[in-house]
């Protein structure tokens, strides 16, 4: 019970100062994008913060010097929502392929379209959405901006994956950049439409980089579908369901 009271009084925390952020960032629609983005980053930080003093929640990113010089598409497990703003703080200015929907919520989705500048889609489009990433895509990786996939489409319960979608791949191609997969635990901990957070450190690992030119996106997506899943496997008591928790090994 005691549990689920600091789990609440975090997530009323974290929902409020992400309105009060982006009321303000709104404010300065006319600041530097540099600045606009330390501002969201700090927010992330101070989510982050929240999240090991109410919950016991702690974030662990191991593998940073995996991290090219240069724009790359990220392609990350999503199994909860901290890894939405987990990852931020931790790579280069990035911004997402997120469905169009979250643009229409009043201050939050104005503030996310003015700072991240996504690439908002609408799932049902098929094809049409796939090219979309593609076009945007390129332009946002030819100015220095990192772009980020959650490429199984919507979030999964610990231990379960599903195919991945194709624009992130495709993207990597077209656009002659690197794929950097990231594999994480959050959903052992954090888990969807559940009040409860269980303690404990949630391992961030970056993988190295994957080359997409030189075979097909779907052969792309099984390569880094098969490291973030091997990397699950070492990471996540979820996939080692006879085996007691304990703490992951770092990141290769």
């Amino acid at each position: 019970m005691f549990r689920a009271l600091r789990a609440l009084i975090f997530l009323v925390f974290a929902f409020s100062t992400a309105v009060l952020f982006a009321a303000v960032s709104l404010l300065f629609f006319w600041a530097p994008r540099d600045f606009l983005w330390g501002f969201v980053t700090s927010y992330c930080r101070l989510t982050l913060w929240a999240g090991d003093f109410f919950c016991g929640l702690s974030l662990a990113v191991e593998g940073q010097e995996n991290l090219p010089g240069t724009p790359c598409v990220i392609m990350i497990k999503h199994t909860s929502a901290l890894e939405t703003y987990g990852h931020v703080p931790f790579f280069p200015r990035t911004t997402w392929v997120i469905k169009r929907d979250l643009l229409w919520i009043p201050v939050f989705g104005w503030a996310l379209k003015l700072i991240f500048r996504p690439i908002a889609i609408d799932r049902g489009a098929g094809s049409q959405s796939v090219r979309q990433v593609l076009r945007q895509g390129k332009e946002k990786l030819a100015a220095g901006t990192w772009v980020t996939v959650y490429p199984e489409g919507t979030r999964v319960a610990p231990g379960e994956t599903r195919t991945y979608g194709i624009s992130g791949a495709a993207l990597a191609k077209e656009a002659g950049v690197l794929i950097v997969p990231v594999a994480h635990n959050a959903g052992d901990y954090w888990r969807r439409r559940e009040l409860r957070k269980r303690p404990g450190t949630v391992r961030f690992c970056i993988g190295p980089p994957i080359d997409a030119s030189t075979q097909a996106p779907k052969e792309t997506n099984l390569i880094v579908q098969d490291w973030i899943e091997n990397k699950m496997r070492e990471i996540s008591t979820a996939y080692q369901e006879d085996k007691p928790p304990e703490q992951p090994p770092r990141c290769a």
